[in-house]
């Protein structure tokens, strides 16, 4: 199994990017991807999700409804819009897969890093004018 996220790169506060998370070794049918994000010398923050049963999305209530996450099971693809962005967006961003379970669960445990199964390298993120 592997996840690699990419797209990440600069944009001006304010700005949008969008980025991806290719997965193989596994269907998005059997596992929820979900998006995290790390500043150096914070905790890991767990940012989005989505489920494999019905597309249900969570998000962090911090963000405020400037990101959105989706994903393409033809080509096992997730992505995270990004709009409005500000410089305490500025990370690594990651993805992870997490073997699908009962949607009341997920609600809980997708915010949870190691209730993860499988981790893909970060792409950084970096906001600056």
């Amino acid at each position: 199994v592997q996840l690699q996220a990419s797209g990440g790169g600069l944009v001006q506060p304010g700005g949008s990017l969008r980025i991806s998370c290719v997965t193989s070794g596994l269907t998005l049918d059997d596992y929820a991807i979900g998006w995290f994000r790390r500043v150096p010398g914070k905790e890991r923050e767990a940012i989005s999700c989505i489920s494999a049963f019905d597309d249900s999305t969570y998000y962090a209530d911090s963000l405020k409804g400037r990101f959105t996450i989706s994903r393409d099971g033809t080509t096992n693809t997730v992505y995270l819009q990004m709009n409005s962005l500000m410089p305490e967006d500025m990370a690594v961003y990651t993805c992870a897969a997490i073997e699908s379970t009962d949607v009341v669960l997920l609600q809980k445990l997708w915010l949870l890093p190691r209730a993860y199964n499988y981790w893909g390298q970060g792409t950084q993120v970096t906001v600056s004018s």
